[in-house]
């Protein structure tokens, strides 16, 4: 009871209120809520540090910035699912606020569009190599819950087009990658997608920044080739499903193209089925077929694997 009525006493206040609307649309950073808001910014971190601690926000470091989002877990997160919609769309304060949300966004857009105007070259030379991006894409719908609502974790999202393709599907979808430069391109991608049930992080994909057991399928889309050491990002990616949770790994098959190595970072040449095997089976996994997508010369493989589920497993044996 004691932990409800903190939570209502913080949404209680005006500021905070407009401060849970516009993080209900999306990530907001102290500075991006200054701007929106005309307050400043001591006073609107008071009021997010407020927020954070009745469980109604949540806050993830990202460099020198900080963002706020709607909190995924917990009862004060039931809470402001419920007081969102009963924000009157009409109302003139919560416009203007929406209205100047949309020139965050635009600056965001900017400064992502200059990132990718810059490495775009590299990218499509890539793309080149390996069958259309809309043909992996299907295939990995294929292996997604027929049951909307899961809970996904993209790792090493880039610029958060997985996110974008589960997201409509998806109750809650985390996308994790090392770059902020790749981060602000992502968030600038979501953003336009209107996906605020989309979140992002800043995190090393050896460390998750989730705890164990709180997500329902995990994908590696085309970045497991950057690992050191595949079996231990294969290890960790399975601390985080949930039993019975699956990881999809998309990747290339074993080739032959070393330009990718010396000019593109690869560490690895591609995967073969015994080797993604072993790893999955190490992390206690469940192999399932593998789907190929040839290319020229490229060939694009998606491997599944589903976390063992001790309650099924009990069942099956009895």
């Amino acid at each position: 009871m004691e932990n409800l009525l903190h939570a209502l006493r913080a949404a209680g206040e005006d500021t905070r209120l407009r401060i849970l609307a516009l993080c209900g649309e999306g990530e907001l950073t102290v500075s991006e809520l200054t701007h929106i808001l005309g307050q400043s910014q001591p006073r609107v971190s008071h009021h997010l540090k407020r927020l954070v601690e009745a469980g109604l926000l949540g806050r993830s470091r990202e460099g020198q910035h900080a963002y706020y989002g709607i909190a995924a877990n917990g009862g004060a997160a039931v809470l402001a699912a419920t007081l969102l919609p009963l924000i009157p769309s009409d109302d003139p304060i919560a416009t203007l606020d929406r209205s100047r949300r949309e020139s965050v966004r635009a600056a965001r857009a900017t400064r992502a569009a200059a990132f990718f105007r810059d490495n775009a070259a590299d990218w499509d030379q890539i793309r080149r190599l390996h069958v259309n991006d809309a043909e992996v894409e299907d295939a990995l719908l294929t292996l997604l819950p027929t049951t909307d609502g899961w809970d996904h974790l993209d790792i090493g999202t880039g610029t958060g087009r997985i996110l974008e393709v589960v997201g409509p599907r998806a109750g809650r979808a985390v996308g994790v990658d090392f770059s902020r430069e790749m981060l602000a391109v992502a968030r600038a991608n979501l953003d336009g997608a209107e996906l605020p049930n989309c979140q992002l992080r800043q995190a090393d994909m050896r460390q998750l920044p989730l705890p164990a057991e709180d997500i329902d399928v995990a994908t590696f889309h085309l970045v497991l080739h950057y690992a050191e050491d595949p079996a231990e990002a294969i290890t960790e990616a399975t601390r985080v499903l949930r039993p019975g949770g699956r990881l999809i790994i998309v990747d290339f098959a074993p080739h032959k193209e070393e330009h990718l190595v010396s000019d593109h970072a690869h560490r690895w040449m591609g995967f073969n089925d015994n080797e993604i095997k072993h790893w999955c089976r190490a992390a206690e996994l469940r192999t399932e077929e593998t789907i190929r997508l040839p290319g020229d010369p490229l060939t694009v493989c998606l491997w599944s694997a589903k976390r063992r589920d001790e309650t099924a497993t009990k069942e099956e044996s009895r």
